[in-house]
């Protein structure tokens, strides 16, 4: 039982004191059991508070701390640090968050917020009370990262992590390294070509000993914890070796009888069987699609590079971190969807582009030139009823570097870009402004009366109501219609649900906190990088890899972890192995085992969160948490409903 508590209720600046009156906490609280000292303090994160409370602790010889401040997700490690340079064990420290809960949450009625942030407060006290001098959880670390996806993020985090002398592990679901940069050609700021940009990356990946490279490959198994993740890797053969020609490779692909779409030119042409996207992609083996494959043999007749014998193989990694870099898919726009699949002249951007890449003298699309050309912005993104309600960011800039790139490239283009409000931010404002040089035209339609698209005898229509003429109806003749699709979650993104990894509204991967941790995920040990956890352009992605790197080297670069102590613990009394405790779990914490002649649960303690899921479905009530225990719970609540 704590007999010396230091209790310290902040200002925050006036985001809590201007709503809450924080001299009444401090008053209302400083004779509860156990509270030896009561304070207020402007800032109580700030550098003098800091040391303030080191001195406290120190001289006045306090065993518990609470700090009524902002969320824990923002100063909680900083409180505990503070305790343990004075020489008190942090996990006597606990925060109690009259910010977000109180202040922000009740700024109309700040008798009301005080009044909540004394009870609060008066459980957290409680709380603190019966804390108990904890240690964390040691695990020893494996100094390898697998990273998963090798776009240009992907590729970007495994080189840092193998400078910093990590090993490294990239798993590529595609036969090619690249990613969605692979399929562009001028990008944009920088105007060095995608092909350019992943050649450059791929090479250093090759000439790095620490990096090993697996294409065709997926992570289909996961166990283990932080520190020894046990990945099992699923690898396609591509049935090609080594010694295969180029000549002898185009021989077998003439032959090849099986014609299908071609992906990665987003289906405006067609492929073979066999297929190789473009002279320089990587790996430069080519690969067979075994998905459309017929096994004729007409292909090793003519090249002695095929090989139909190879084995799908299974591989097992451990590794002490996971990085993951999947990436995203470019929005499909629904059937119709201003004229999307209705109208023959209406392709995505991602489309346009790759036409804009075929074409030589003149732009030519369905064998007719094209000269006037419509972009409608915001397709799949800022929605008014459908589910995207984000900005993809990137989108804008994107779309004006092709109309800029096609006005150079074709001189009788004219462009006409229909915008619900243009976001070329930062240094990309040039490309706008060069747009406008050019001659390109703006049209801006209302949030809820986006443009129309229609087809009347042989033309295409699109109309808006534009917002910079005051509301006059203008229309346009298009001879192709280009939808701006912003960017959404990889449709198939099995490895995150593998991993168990959280996922924000928006569907991308979730980091813990944007801004303080903005590459960790709630499973310890697995960061997020690039356009998997939110649009992002391919400088923001590198910097996140960069980031995300940094943090999983820094997880295993000591060789042993320190975990939360906070997990739960079984009654092995009191426990009759029911199942339910296992249900629940959705970390795959616990485990059948047999004791004492009878079965019981037994908790993994390295992968356990804390998270409490467990504790209300057992039926014996066998299940505790370590640090949050039933009494500490009915401490609080009789702090916040005093009995009567």
């Amino acid at each position: 039982m704590k007999n010396k508590i230091g209790v310290y209720v902040c200002h925050c600046g006036g985001n809590i004191s201007d709503y809450v009156d924080v001299e009444k906490v401090r008053k209302a609280v400083e004779n509860d059991e156990g509270v030896y000292l009561a304070k207020t303090t402007m800032f109580a994160c700030a550098d003098s508070n800091q040391k303030e409370m080191v001195d406290d602790i120190k001289d006045q010889g306090l065993d518990g701390v609470v700090v009524a401040s902002c969320s824990p997700k923002l100063h909680l490690l900083t409180f505990r640090a503070v305790t343990e340079r004075a020489g008190l064990n942090k996990y006597n420290y606990v925060h109690a968050n009259i910010r977000e809960q109180v202040s922000w949450a009740h700024s109309d009625d700040k008798l009301g917020a005080t009044e909540k942030a004394i009870k609060i407060v008066k459980a957290t006290i409680a709380k603190v009370r019966n804390s108990e001098a904890l240690e964390p959880i040691k695990v020893k670390s494996i100094k390898a990262v697998a990273v998963i996806g090798a776009g240009v993020a992907g590729m970007r985090a495994a080189i840092e992590l193998a400078e910093a002398g990590s090993e490294v592990f990239l798993i590529e679901r595609e036969f090619f390294v690249g990613g969605r940069v692979a399929q562009w050609d001028n990008l944009f700021v920088s105007e060095e070509t995608g092909k350019e940009l992943v050649t450059r990356l791929y090479d250093e990946v090759m000439r790095h000993r620490h990096v090993t490279l697996f294409t065709g490959a997926e992570v289909i198994e996961n166990s283990g914890n932080v520190g020894n993740f046990k990945l099992k890797v699923k690898i396609t053969p591509r049935h090609f070796k080594l010694s295969c020609a180029q000549g002898e490779l185009q021989k077998a692909i003439d032959v090849c009888p099986v014609v299908v779409p071609d992906e990665f030119n987003f289906n405006i042409t067609t492929r073979k069987a066999i297929y190789h996207n473009y002279p320089s992609e990587y790996p430069q083996l080519p690969a067979v699609d075994m998905k459309n494959c017929t096994r004729c043999g007409e292909c090793e007749k003519v090249c002695n590079g095929v090989d139909f014998s190879q084995q799908t193989e299974y591989l097992n990694i451990n590794v002490g971190s996971v990085l993951l870099a999947t990436g995203f898919d470019p929005y499909e726009p629904k059937k119709g969807e201003f004229g999307y699949g209705e109208i023959n002249n209406v392709v995505t951007l991602q489309q346009f582009k790759r036409i804009v890449h075929y074409c030589d003298d003149k732009l030519m699309y369905n064998g007719k030139e094209v000269k006037n050309i419509a972009y409608i912005y915001c397709v799949g993104s800022r929605q008014v009823d459908g589910e995207n309600k984000y900005c993809s960011r990137y989108c804008c800039t994107a779309t004006i570097h092709a109309a800029i790139d096609v006005k150079k490239k074709f001189k009788k283009v004219h462009n006409f870009h229909f915008n619900r409000g243009i976001r070329t931010y930062g240094k990309q404002e040039v490309l706008y402004d060069e747009s406008s040089r050019l001659g390109d035209i703006y049209l801006q339609s209302f949030e809820h009366d986006p443009p129309k698209v229609e087809r009347v005898g042989d033309e295409t229509i699109v109309r808006i109501k534009d917002v910079l003429t005051k509301d006059k109806e203008l229309e346009v003749v298009a001879d192709l219609v280009v939808l701006v699709t912003g960017m959404v979650p990889r449709k198939d993104n099995s490895i995150g649900n593998l991993l168990k990894v959280p996922k924000g509204r928006d569907k991308f991967f979730n980091e813990i906190h944007m801004k303080l941790r903005p590459v960790e995920t709630v499973i310890d040990g697995v960061t997020i990088a690039g356009a998997s956890q939110g649009p992002k352009n391919i400088m923001e992605s590198m910097n996140s890899a960069l980031s995300a790197a940094t943090k999983s080297f820094s997880l295993i670069n000591s060789g042993e972890l320190a975990l939360e102590p906070t997990v739960a613990m079984v009654d092995e009394n009191a426990c009759d192995y029911c199942g339910k405790c296992e249900e629940a779990c959705p970390y795959s914490a616990f485990e059948k085992v047999e004791k004492s002649g009878k079965f019981i649960v037994k908790v993994n303690s390295t992968v356990c969160k804390g998270c409490g899921m467990c504790l209300p479905v057992c039926p014996t009530n066998a299940i505790n948490l370590i640090g949050l225990t039933d009494v500490d719970m009915e401490n609080m609540i009789d702090a916040l409903v005093p009995q009567v």
